[in-house]
């Protein structure tokens, strides 16, 4: 139980964080304003403060700095998510920052992070035994691998609640598996296990403030700092990718198809637009707080399954249910029309 009250103080310090970051948010002009910074994936039309990675950040650091013994992944950790909110905070600020600028960064938090150790050594093959990858080759995986989750991640907030909502509970995920790795003899899992729970109670906290009607959004910063947590997360507890990925298989679907689709399409992957599934939820008629509950949901179910399968079970689950997922994706896309909910007839 060494972990309550670690998450504790990052629960309370992130919700107590929130408050002043609202006023700040408001001085300096760090906005969601329809008018001002319009965007193609915008769906709502109200000016909702943004800078909610500030709070988390703030959440992270307390109970990192408190509970976690110094280390180089934490001194890497801590130099990544530095960055994160910088540019985030600049991206709050202005609209037009570029997108290429925005990857740049997080090729850059990315990099700190593995370059203090945290890379991809092994994976287990499923069909038995462990792949060993050259250090070179387990850098760039690692790099790869956090970048991506980065992305994923951020992609996966287009509506109140959802993205807070999904790293919350990959993050205890992630912390279940460490305590795991504890038990079975691996004491260098307690601190992962508590970072893990940090990760979530922070998340958490932003959680309570971003569902709907949100008072205030994550913006790029709070996103990307989850994600990064997560994905680095995933490394930490034993290079347990392949639970990470089950557990976010839903927004990592969703993300793969959209790239493809938007390059198909000849636009650029980087630039949004209104063909998430989220959006596509939106358009049949569920509200904000049901799409939330299903990412949720479908994020603990998961998560669930992950915990209870062995290596080979996860993959042949993860393809089964991505091509499930999918399906419902490209349903919704071609004949989403025909699934919208329609008021029930007056005559």
């Amino acid at each position: 139980m060494s972990f309550v009250i670690p998450a504790l103080i990052a629960f309370l310090a992130t919700v107590l964080a929130i408050f002043p970051t609202i006023k700040i948010a408001k001085k300096f002009n760090l906005l969601d304003h329809p008018q001002k910074r319009p965007h193609p994936a915008h769906i709502q039309n109200r000016v909702v403060p943004r800078a909610g990675g500030l709070a988390i950040f703030f959440g992270l650091i307390s109970s990192i700095l408190l509970f976690i013994s110094p280390s180089p992944p934490i001194i890497g950790i801590i130099f990544g998510l530095l960055i994160l909110l910088i540019v985030g905070l600049l991206d709050d600020r202005y609209p037009h920052l570029s997108p290429y600028l925005r990857l740049v960064s997080q090729f850059m938090a990315a990099f700190f992070v593995v370059s203090q150790g945290v890379d991809i050594k092994f994976i287990t093959n499923p069909l038995g035994g462990i792949i060993n990858f050259s250090p070179l080759f387990a850098s760039i995986l690692a790099l790869l691998w956090i970048v991506w989750v980065m992305n994923m991640i951020n992609w996966s907030k287009g509506v109140d609640g959802q993205m807070p909502g999904i790293t919350t509970m990959a993050a205890i995920i992630l912390g279940l598996l460490s305590i795991k790795l504890n038990f079975l003899g691996d004491p260098s899992q307690a601190d992962i296990a508590k970072l893990s729970f940090i990760t979530a109670a922070s998340s958490l906290g932003l959680l309570i403030f971003n569902w709907y009607p949100a008072k205030i959004f994550p913006g790029f910063s709070g996103s990307t700092i989850l994600g990064f947590m997560i994905a680095v997360l995933a490394i930490l507890s034993g290079a347990k990718l392949a639970t990470a990925g089950l557990v976010l298989l839903i927004p990592a679907t969703d993300f793969a198809y959209t790239f493809f689709r938007r390059v198909l399409q000849g636009k650029s992957p980087v630039w949004g637009d209104q063909g998430h599934l989220h959006h596509k939820l939106l358009q049949i008629g569920l509200s904000h707080s049901q799409i939330s509950l299903f990412y949720i949901l479908g994020s603990a179910i998961l998560g669930a399954v992950a915990l209870s399968l062995n290596s080979r079970g996860k993959l042949f689950a993860a393809l089964l249910l991505a091509t499930l997922i999918l399906g419902g994706i490209l349903w919704l896309n071609f004949f989403g029309a025909l699934s919208k909910r329609r008021a029930p007839d007056s005559g």
